[in-house]
């Protein structure tokens, strides 16, 4: 359910030349990874935060407490 949530919001994240990975879940942790234009966008937390988690916790609220955005070298 976290991959498809996270697949709905893949078109918008891409019309801004980036895009997002879902990597892991664990204990109520969704951990990311932003690709492309998303990489050191200042707005990237926005986008992580009022976007992706927000959505998150809407759609499962009993399982998302948070989203964790990981570096490309972060497993």
């Amino acid at each position: 359910m976290i991959k498809e949530v996270i697949e709905q919001l893949r078109p918008n994240i891409q019309m801004d030349g980036g895009d997002v990975e879902f990597v892991r879940y664990e204990d109520g942790v969704v951990y990311i990874r932003f690709h492309g234009a998303c990489v050191g966008c200042p707005a990237s937390m926005f986008t992580l935060k009022m976007g992706i988690e927000e959505a998150l916790k809407e759609q499962l609220s009993d399982n998302v407490t948070e989203v964790i955005a990981l570096d490309e070298n972060e497993a």
